[in-house]
Order: structure tokens, then C-alpha cells, then sequence
């Protein structure tokens, strides 16, 4: 039987924050070779912009759902704000908030996964959605920008790297150097 900290919750929860510092890292690699104006050009994505996209996902994920999982808090933000216009400290900000996710899901008891998340939307509506539902949310949610940001890359000619889960796992299980 699992023990706190060890259920099955956790070790799925634990992979899809591993995953996202991995992925994050290597996105945001690709995305460095991008000039500039490439980088802030209106490309049809719904945030318009790679940095626009860049600019939601740590909006979204880091200072809104992240507080929302680690606090409790429901802070207003429009999710289309611009809260780093910088690329290299928004790159930054996006690594560091990925690797915030390992430790806080790991405080977590295993009872708190069947649980409801209570907290208001950027709106300031009440929700309560089922706890580890939500938090699958966040991730996909981060697929979901990660695949626009691809697109986008392909559509410039620039080249992008494997990002699938599948190709994280296999670097984990790679003998280390």
C-alpha cells in the first residue's frame, strides 16, 4: 500500500514536473536561435507572438495556478499580461517556475490528490475542480502552448527539437556521463 508521499498520484505527478523542466529547457533552447523580430511577430498564434505565448504559459501556470496549488491564493491576472517583456529573464523565469512544481507536489499528502482545488479564477469567479484533474491541466496545458510554439518554429524554418514525453523518458534512462 502507498505511504504518504509515495502514492501512485505522486509518482505520475512527479514525472509530468520532471518532464516539464526537461521540456521547458530544451523549447526555450530553440527558441533562443530565433531573432528577434521573429521572436515578437504576430504569427497567428492565439497569444499572436512566440513571446506573447511564452508570456501566457508564465502567467498562466506559474502565477496563477501556482499559487492557486501551493497557497491557496487566487491572484488577478489577465492571462494575456505582459509580465517580463525581456526574452532572456522571461526564459528565465519560465525554467525556474518549471522546477517550482517537484517540491510542492511532493509535500503533498496522498489524500490531498482526491481532493477539490477551491480558488477564483483570473475573473474573480469561485471554483472547485477535482484536485488532480486540475493539476493534469497545468501540464497540458503547457503541451498545448509548447505545440503552437513548434508550429510557429516550423513555419520560420527553424529547427525544433523532439519534445515528446517519450524522448524524456528515454534520456532518463540513459546512462549518465
Amino acid at each position: 500500500m502507498a505511504t504518504m508521499n509515495t502514492s501512485t498520484w505522486h509518482s505520475h505527478f512527479n514525472m509530468q514536473a520532471r518532464y516539464q523542466v526537461w521540456v521547458t529547457h530544451r523549447l526555450l533552447e530553440a527558441v533562443s536561435r530565433v531573432s528577434d523580430a521573429d521572436y515578437r511577430r504576430d504569427v497567428g498564434l492565439f497569444f499572436k507572438s512566440i513571446h506573447g505565448t511564452l508570456n501566457h504559459m508564465l502567467v498562466a501556470e506559474h502565477l496563477l495556478w501556482y499559487p492557486r496549488f501551493a497557497k491557496g491564493a487566487s491572484p488577478v491576472l489577465a492571462l494575456d499580461a505582459e509580465v517580463e517583456p525581456h526574452r532572456e529573464r522571461l526564459a528565465q523565469a519560465l525554467k525556474g517556475g518549471s522546477a517550482n512544481w517537484t517540491p510542492l507536489i511532493a509535500s503533498w499528502s496522498a489524500e490531498r490528490f482526491d481532493g477539490q482545488l477551491d480558488y477564483r479564477t483570473s475573473k474573480g469567479d469561485p471554483l472547485s475542480l477535482p484536485f488532480a484533474a486540475t493539476l493534469a491541466h497545468v501540464f497540458n496545458h503547457a503541451t498545448h502552448h509548447r505545440g503552437q510554439i513548434t508550429a510557429a518554429l516550423t513555419a520560420m524554418g527553424q529547427p525544433c527539437p523532439e519534445l515528446d514525453m517519450v524522448y524524456f523518458l528515454l534520456s532518463e534512462q540513459a546512462p549518465k556521463a
